[in-house]
């Protein structure tokens, strides 16, 4: 057994445990209206992703991902995903930072994927977003920066890499 597998078992055998303690009755404690962020020993983790940058770094994107309660029965996937963060753009003259998640979820015993983007087309204010996703097995993300338009072009998409956030294991 690799290193790295006996890791991952021994982290599966603490969220299970830290999903039983998730059930005592202060877990998810609000305060003012706000929640307050539980972590790992409750089932719940945050991670900060970037920054990413697009090409010349004309646009960056970074944030944070927040993975609540991890199923590893037959799919291994994250019950649910919190993406948040903010898109910039770089350039002074007429373009958008983009920022193209693509999100690979489970439906029944198939993996297809969907995609979201965010675009930013001013000059020093950065867009911010947030989403949520359920049962998620991988999130990848691309940073391009082009023209202004309703959505990525088919160069953003499929040319170049996408980097990897978050994968289920």
């Amino acid at each position: 057994m690799t290193l790295s597998r006996t890791l991952a078992l021994a982290t599966a055998a603490i969220a299970t445990a830290a999903t039983a303690a998730a059930f005592a009755p202060a877990a998810n404690a609000t305060t003012a209206g706000t929640t307050t962020e539980i972590t790992a020993s409750a089932g719940t983790s945050a991670k900060r992703w970037g920054t990413y940058y697009a090409p010349r770094r004309a646009a960056k994107a970074l944030g944070t991902l927040t993975i609540t309660g991890e199923d590893h029965a037959t799919l291994p996937t994250a019950d649910t995903v919190r993406i948040s963060g903010k898109v910039y753009d770089n350039t002074r003259r007429s373009s958008c930072g983009w920022a193209l998640f693509r999100i690979t979820y489970r439906d029944g015993n198939q993996l297809p994927f969907r995609e979201r983007w965010v675009r930013d087309c001013t000059f020093g204010s950065p867009v911010r977003f947030s989403f949520r996703q359920n049962d998620v097995y991988q999130i990848e993300l691309k940073v391009c920066s082009e023209p202004r338009a309703a959505r990525p072009s088919a160069k953003c998409r499929y040319s170049g890499t996408w980097e990897t956030l978050y994968l289920s294991k």
